[in-house]
Parts: structure tokens; sequence; C-alpha cells
């Protein structure tokens, strides 16, 4: 039990890491990895389903986008100029997985290892995902004046794979991020 508490807490630490790329723009306070990773895990289904996947591929999408940066616990959310200078590969992100999973009971360390053994077609969708709920984010610092988050959306737009992750995007661009609300309000 001890080493799935510590996990546990591991991953709170998500909770508070912030996301550092937004820095840059001026965003005093952004999202956590923790904000971050729960908006790609239902963005991640929603794009699974709209693709055409089946429940099980969606479930696998959401599950696995939850973990998708808990690696960050240990090093931290690295920006792309932070990235500049310091090299995460591929390697060195699989290894702090298996570290981070080595104490646990083995039936649940392999659990969660199998949801970063995704195949092609899943792991399209899993990043398209990732780039959209930040596309979605800075949608929503440009609202509140933070302008250079414009320019975040247009990079994001080159690296989306799936036509329902550029679709979205187009339809996202066009919108207020407050409009979810209007029209919700009760008027006596």
């Amino acid at each position: 039990m001890e080493s799935i508490a510590r996990y546990i807490f591991e991953a709170g630490m998500l909770k508070r890491a912030r996301r550092s790329g937004w820095w840059a723009e001026k965003v005093r306070d952004p999202e956590s990895v923790a904000d971050h990773s729960f908006r790609t895990a239902v963005i991640a289904f929603i794009l699974a389903k709209m693709e055409g996947m089946d429940d099980g591929a969606a479930d696998r999408l959401c599950s696995a986008a939850v973990f998708h940066d808990l690696l960050e616990a240990r090093i931290g959310d690295m920006n792309k100029i932070t990235a500049r200078y310091i090299g995460v590969d591929e390697k060195l992100e699989r290894r702090i997985e298996r570290e981070q999973t080595d104490e646990l009971p083995e039936a649940i360390k392999i659990a969660i290892m199998k949801k970063f053994d995704l195949p092609k077609s899943e792991r399209i969708i899993l990043k398209d995902a990732d780039y959209l709920e930040c596309a979605f984010q800075a949608r929503e610092y440009a609202d509140i004046g933070h302008k250079g988050a414009e320019t975040w959306i247009t990079n994001i737009e080159s690296r989306l794979k799936s036509d329902s992750a550029k679709k979205l995007l187009q339809k996202m661009r066009k919108m207020d991020s407050n409009s979810w609300w209007k029209g919700l309000k009760k008027l006596d």
C-alpha cells in the first residue's frame, strides 16, 4: 500500500506544476499540468469517437491522456524554449515512467505501463488531443488579453494529423471561449 500511496502523492505534484511555456506570453499563473491532462483526456475521448474509433479505443485514449504527462512530476514541464537546451527524448521518458512504477504491485505497474503502448493510430489521436488542448487554452488566454497566444494556435494547426482535430480547431478559432455558458443564465 505504501508504494501506491507514494505514486498517488507523486501524481499530485502535477496539480502544483505549472505549464511553463505560457510564462513567455506573460501569463502570470498558467494552468497546471494536471489541468492540462484532464482536458486532454476529455479531448482524446471525443476525438477517438469523432474518428470512428470504438468505445475501447476511446477509453484507452482517455486513460492514456490522464497518465501522459505524469513524468513531469519528476522533470517539470519542459516548454519548447527549455527543451531546446535540455534533451528530453523518448528513451528518457520511458525510463522515468518505468522508475515511477517500479515499486508498484506488478498488476498495477503492468496496467499503467500499457497506457503508453498504443497503436500508431491511437498515438496520433493522443498527440492531437495534447496539441488541441493547448490550442483551446491559447484561445482562452487570447480572450483575456494575451494576444500572443494566437500564434500558438497557428503553430498547433500545422502539427495536427487527424481530420477531426483539424476541423475542431477551425471551429474553435471562430469562437469566444465564453460561448459555452451563453444562454444558460436563468433570468427572472
